[in-house]
């Protein structure tokens, strides 16, 4: 166990007693369970390419303990050292989401990769969503300490270009998230009847059109409200894969359905947990991301600096629903959308950018972070 004096006046030792050590606790435990179902989920995905078993077993141990180290890192930061941090962060990423259009990787019909030797790529708008959500609290804090506009009409005007960006590769699940988080910002901060109202309607009329816009997304609506309408293969394997496991799952490596779901390393790692580990244990890594996820709120509410509260709201927000999209498509609860299980599911852009996140919720929701804040 990790002994350090209260009297220790090093950045570790103010960082040890300062930290949310219970909210870093849960984010290592759901660590461990990536580093678990990882081993559980990749070789069948790398076999049916031809690849080593543990090909993407390998590549996650890389990322992993990368993105652990960037994570705490992150998290020794000042809000100032945050928000610089971020707009670094936010003008790579945006630049980077740009050039997905002139050479990017098309995926399924989407343009959403970077091509990286010896990697299966980058995807830019993984890093735009945490540093989007601390900027964005920086500009409506300002604006309403100052009393101006010119606050909220940049974060609309930030927010907007990366919501065009993103709906322009195809990426609705996304722009989803990153809507959700400036909302969520936005209803913090305060705003008039009128506006939230407005919101709400425009956001429903997006929905609308991309329904009517984008076959894909039209066909999943579809085939989430008519199953018979089309093929829901990989939805209907992975709740045959939580039937068979029941409460107590059938034990690590005998599971079946996983060879037959191609993205059982990804989007759908949780019907693997379930059918190898069961019901219970899906439980305790649904419960450790509300436990991070609400536990950083309330922390941010203490807050007397209204951008650290608006940043952390936005940070967890944005990791907790991340989280509540890919495990409630997975059973079938809304349309399927293919969106990493932070730190769970297999992928470099999306452990790094949860690390960015994490990191940056951690730094701000330390004890008396508020007297270190200088705008």
């Amino acid at each position: 166990m990790i002994q350090v004096p209260r009297d220790d006046r090093s950045v570790i030792g103010q960082w040890w007693w300062t930290v949310d050590r219970w909210a870093l606790g849960a984010v290592l435990a759901i660590m461990a369970f990536g580093v678990l179902l990882t081993l559980a989920a990749s070789p069948p995905a790398a076999e049916r390419i031809g690849a080593d078993s543990f090909m993407f077993a390998k590549r996650q141990f890389v990322f992993l303990p990368m993105a652990l180290a960037l994570m705490l890192a992150i998290s020794l930061a000042s809000p100032r050292h945050v928000r610089r941090l971020s707009l670094i962060v936010f003008v790579a990423s945006v630049v980077l989401l740009a050039l997905t259009f002139v050479i990017g990787v098309e995926i399924k019909g989407a343009r959403r990769w970077i091509a990286v030797p010896g990697l299966s790529g980058i995807q830019p708008s993984e890093f735009v969503k945490p540093s989007l959500a601390v900027i964005s609290a920086w500009l409506l804090a300002q604006s309403r300490a100052e009393r101006t506009a010119p606050g909220y009409i940049l974060s609309t005007l930030l927010v907007g270009i990366v919501l065009a960006l993103l709906i322009m590769q195809p990426d609705l699940g996304m722009s989803i998230v990153v809507a959700a988080v400036w909302a969520a910002q936005l209803f913090v901060v305060g705003l008039p009847m009128w506006v939230a109202g407005f919101g709400v309607v425009g956001g429903a009329a997006s929905l609308v059109g991309a329904y009517f816009a984008f076959a894909h997304v039209r066909s999943r609506f579809d085939r989430f409200l008519d199953p018979s309408s089309g093929d829901n293969y990989q939805v209907n394997t992975a709740l045959e894969a939580f039937m068979n496991g029941s409460l107590f799952g059938r034990g690590p490596g005998e599971g079946t359905v996983k060879a037959q779901l191609p993205d059982a390393h990804t989007d759908f790692v949780m019907a693997v947990c379930g059918e190898e580990f069961g019901l219970i244990v899906c439980l305790i890594i649904l419960l450790l991301f509300v436990f991070v996820t609400l536990r950083a709120l309330q922390r941010a509410t203490k807050e007397t600096s209204l951008f650290i509260t608006l940043a952390a709201t936005g940070l967890a927000v944005q990791f907790g629903l991340q989280a509540a999209i890919n495990m409630a498509s997975t059973v079938q609860l809304i349309p399927a959308k293919g969106m990493t299980l932070p730190f769970i599911s297999y992928g470099g852009s999306s452990a790094l950018s949860m690390a960015i996140c994490v990191g940056m919720m951690l730094a701000l929701t330390r004890e008396h972070a508020g007297l270190r804040e200088i705008v």
